[in-house]
């Protein structure tokens, strides 16, 4: 028979027991919920007017991070399309062992721009805050602005150049003097479908643009951003 101190312990070790199981759900939860929770990927990513249909607020930040860093809207979503089809906690594939035993991811990358953790601590250190997460496309469109402005004052690479501004986003400035991406036709052909796609959406957002500029009730003449 359990003396009354037993009993006391053993049901607080029940509890003690209870509250941590549902402490790691809880944590479970809100770490599948941010994923859960995220915009889904535009339906159609061929045309850049469909995708500020479906998240009128991607036009907002690409327009802010233009105005700010000097790369154009149709790159930038031309970025994010190639390096995250517009998902916004995608990260490498892990390699498996044996067929089922996990291995590490090949890069830290994540997120929309695919930033991988280096280089977007110096982003966050330079020009974004602490606060800034790469599963934002908010951050996500400033950090390419801003990694193409380092670009092009590091390596010289006009800002009306994605073809270049991508093999420098990808192999980094000194990896693009070296040209290192001269050995890589994964790369190579990666930038040129930058360069269709940014033609391709930069005509598309020529004729409707003005949709975006003005949608809100207090955005009329004058205060429209055109």
């Amino acid at each position: 028979m359990l003396r009354p101190v037993d009993s006391f312990s053993a049901a607080t070790l029940s509890w003690c027991i209870i509250l941590r199981t549902w402490g790691l759900v809880g944590i479970v939860l809100l770490l599948s919920g941010c994923a859960t929770f995220a915009p889904n990927p535009p339906q159609d990513q061929s045309n850049i007017c469909e995708i500020f249909r479906e998240q009128p607020t991607w036009y907002d930040y690409a327009r802010d991070s233009q105005e700010k860093w000097g790369t154009s809207i149709a790159t930038q979503m031309a970025f994010i399309q190639q390096e995250s089809s517009f998902k916004s906690h995608i990260r490498p594939d892990r390699k498996y062992y044996l067929g089922f035993i996990p291995g590490p991811r090949p890069s830290s990358a994540k997120g929309y721009a695919q930033a991988q953790d280096p280089v977007w601590g110096e982003y966050r250190e330079q020009a974004g805050s602490l606060f800034a997460r790469r599963t934002s496309m908010k951050h996500a469109t400033d950090f390419i602005g801003w990694y193409n402005r380092r670009s092009q004052q590091q390596a010289g690479i006009s800002l009306t150049n994605p073809e270049h501004l991508y093999y420098a986003y990808h192999e980094g400035a000194g990896g693009y003097r070296r040209g290192t991406y001269r050995n890589k036709p994964q790369v190579i052909n990666a930038a040129r479908q930058i360069v269709t796609r940014t033609n391709r959406y930069q005509s598309q957002l020529n004729a409707c643009e003005a949709e975006f500029q003005c949608r809100r009730f207090y955005q009329v003449w004058p205060f429209c951003r055109s």
